[in-house]
């Protein structure tokens, strides 16, 4: 990368408690080895010659029930990088599944970060399915590549779940699974390039999106701090944890059988018990102990946690465990490196039984202290130990292989010595975060051209208007339909001109929109955006902004679009005044047509980056994948320097629903379409009871628009 110096990279990673130091890993599901690794990543990619800064964006806390630490709005992780925390959605900490209504808050903030310190990142890079949310939207405002690693996968969660026997409905409202897979499938399509830790991922996991595109996939294993995690010469007894093991264990220098993980049912505990206490050679030649997060009350932690941890405590007493299992309630992080070390000297073993196993850090941190290990034929234990060559794999539902494969490392001396001396030779080789950040500033030149320019996202101050708010509207069935309240809303708008901006986003083309703003006596607006979001004009002579219509140009390809349309059944293409540079149009016959659903699949296997909008169950269009009437409102407020909270937006169908659930305020008149009834669970969505421009109104008033502005408060999650 010494072409392309001093990057500016940005990492999105939304939920869990993320701070630099003493992760609380294990603590919760959401707070397990993503956020090591975003940590480790944004440190490591730091220290490179050619990155100059690296900022981790993330949710601020502010809840009793958690440190203060994640309530600060700024970190450091290291020279060069830091974790930056946005306020977004209730206050207090949250598990992700809730946090979906309030992502777009977060993107708003995000970018209102870049405007502050004037300068956009070269790179953005999420992490998970709601960052991919995230970081897909600023891609597509900014232009910026975005790199996505899924870590864990949608598709994949929704298929283990349901072959467990939970309905589709359970893992829908649990999960929000539908919208979790959506964002996936955006941030697929969106990315320049993939992030995997294994070769299974790419073959078995990702295979399963619509938008599976192999070849921007790159296999980068993730890397372990070595300064941190490494052998020790220390005699057992000094170990700074080794009193706390004590107090649990009748003789703790036996050999260690060691298992750290959250308290998830997924982690597969208690196979691991039962294979240890149904082996009476084992009980006799090795001790137990199992670290599984941090506890005080266990009527504290969450459902799942609770009833692992409590099955753990059954097992202990139904095996009568008592003096050769440790099952502490407490660690800090820098016990972690002294227990593998433990492991170690004990000439112990490292087990992983999990279920599914996405990669397994803690196995190259354990081979990284020297201990061999024993895991999962799943995911990332299959390639650690490929390369490495320090264990064995097993099937974590046969508790019978699980305690062969401990058994076979204690007995055979020799294999356990060179089992050890391949993990800490393999670890270096393959494991190491300095190489980890060299492959992937390597892979990265092999994706993408990074564009150095000046963004006009960062205006030199101008204002498109004089007025510190604006209200945009759609027309049809929402601005207009009812005479009177029409006129109660112009002259309202008019009179207060001086506070209020008035824009247009409709479907119509620019000619069409005109026309019938005239014939209602509409006054020309301030705005206009025409054909779903793929022309942007303003003022009295209709300017257009070209820098728009260059930015949406990416990927677009409307006639081998049309070429593919042309043999569905029930598609017809509209006229040619219906057709614009940026939109393909058509009607469509839902009887006879294929769904939208369907559609959307089709183009993304068939690799159009388009965006499909259906609506009133007769319009079909096609847009670039960077254009929609929600983004070109984002990209009209960002260029002009308009806040979001400052713009009321108001539509009545399904085209309307991108402007309408942005970090604004919005109003669904009363006479809108069903398909936009999931809007009512984001809190800056008002539903009017009245109709057409009654139903602008009634909204204006419910937000105090002329007023003070009455943002909802996002605390009923």
């Amino acid at each position: 990368m010494s072409d392309i110096p001093n990057l500016y990279i940005a990492m999105i990673s939304v939920h869990g408690l993320i701070r630099s130091e003493n992760i609380e890993l294990g603590r919760d599901a959401d707070t397990g080895g993503q956020i090591k690794y975003v940590i480790e990543l944004a440190k490591f990619l730091a220290e490179h010659h050619t990155v100059d800064r690296v900022d981790l964006f993330t949710r601020q806390i502010v809840d009793k029930k958690v440190s203060t630490d994640y309530a600060q709005s700024e970190e450091s992780i290291a020279p060069g990088a830091s974790i930056i925390r946005k306020p977004f959605g209730p206050k207090r900490y949250l598990r992700k599944e809730v946090l979906w209504p309030y992502l777009d808050h977060f993107a708003n903030e995000i970018l209102k970060h870049f405007r502050a310190i004037r300068r956009m990142p070269d790179i953005l890079h999420a992490h998970y399915a709601d960052a991919g949310y995230v970081g897909s939207k600023l891609a597509q405002l900014l232009g910026i590549p975005l790199i996505f690693t899924g870590h864990s996968l949608g598709r994949v969660k929704r298929k283990r779940l349901l072959e467990q026997g939970m309905t589709e409905e359970a893992v829908a409202a649990r999960y929000n699974i539908y919208e979790r897979i959506e964002a996936e499938e955006t941030a697929l399509a969106t990315a320049s390039m993939v992030v995997t830790s294994t070769h299974q991922e790419v073959e078995e996991q990702y295979q399963l999106y619509e938008q599976y595109q192999p070849e921007t996939m790159e296999v980068i294993p993730p890397g372990t701090d070595l300064s941190r995690f490494n052998p020790s010469r220390i005699p057992l007894p000094r170990y700074p944890y080794y009193s706390s093991l004590k107090r649990f264990l009748n003789d703790p220098n036996k050999p260690m059988i060691l298992a750290i993980s959250r308290a998830d049912e997924r982690k597969n505990i208690a196979a691991l018990i039962h294979a240890y206490a149904e082996r009476k050679t084992l009980r006799e030649r090795a001790n137990l102990v199992i670290v599984a997060g941090n506890r005080d009350d266990l009527m504290q932690l969450n459902s799942g946690a609770r009833e692992v941890i409590r099955n753990i405590l059954y097992l202990i007493d139904k095996y009568d465990l008592y003096g050769s299992i440790a099952f502490p309630k407490h660690h800090a992080a820098d016990d972690v490196p002294n227990m593998y070390r433990m492991c170690a000297k004990t000439q112990g073993v490292f087990v992983n039984p999990a279920l599914t196993e996405p990669f397994g850090l803690t196995l190259i941190e354990a081979a990284a202290c020297g201990a061999p290990i024993v895991a999962t034929n799943d995911g990332g234990p299959r390639d650690i130990i490929s390369n490495c060559r320090n264990g064995i794999l097993i099937d974590p539902l046969n508790t019978g292989e699980i305690t062969e494969a401990i058994e076979t490392l204690l007995l055979h001396r020799d294999q356990w010595r060179q089992f050890s001396q391949n993990g800490l030779k393999g670890v270096r080789r393959y494991y190491s975060w300095m190489n980890h950040a060299k492959t992937y500033l390597q892979r990265i030149k092999r994706h993408m051209k990074t564009s150095r320019r000046k963004s006009f996202y960062i205006s030199s101050g101008k204002r498109l208007l004089k007025a510190d708010r604006l209200v945009i509207t759609d027309i049809d069935n929402t601005l207009l339909g009812d005479m009177e309240s029409l006129h109660e809303l112009m002259d309202l708008i008019h009179n207060r001109s001086n506070i209020v901006g008035f824009g247009i986003a409709t479907g119509r083309h620019i000619e069409s929109a005109v026309n019938v703003l005239q014939e209602w006596d509409v006054p020309r607006p301030d705005l206009l955006i025409t054909s779903v979001g793929s022309e942007i004009h303003y003022g009295d002579d209709l300017k257009q902004d070209m820098d728009w219509d260059r930015h949406i140009d990416y990927k677009w390809e409307p006639e081998s679009l049309r070429e593919f349309m042309a043999s569905f059944p029930g598609i017809e293409l509209q006229p040619e005044e219906n057709q614009r540079k940026h939109k393909v149009s058509y009607y469509i016959d839902p009887s006879i047509a294929p769904s939208r659903r369907e559609i959307v699949r089709l183009m993304r296997e068939n690799r159009f980056h388009v965006k499909v909008i259906q609506s009133h169950q007769q319009y079909l269009d096609f847009l670039p994948l960077r254009a929609s009437k929600g983004l070109a409102i984002w990209y009209m407020a960002s260029k002009w320097g308009i806040p979001m909270e400052h713009i009321l937006t108001a539509g009545d169908s399904g085209n309307d629903e991108e402007m309408l659930k942005g970090y604004n305020l919005s109003v669904v008149v009363g006479n809108y379409s069903a398909e936009l009834e999931p809007l009512r669970k984001n809190p800056t969505v008002y539903f009017a009871k009245a109709s057409y421009a009654g139903g602008i109104l009634e909204g204006m008033n419910y937000f105090d628009f002329m007023g003070e502005i009455k943002m909802p408060e996002e605390g009923n999650a």
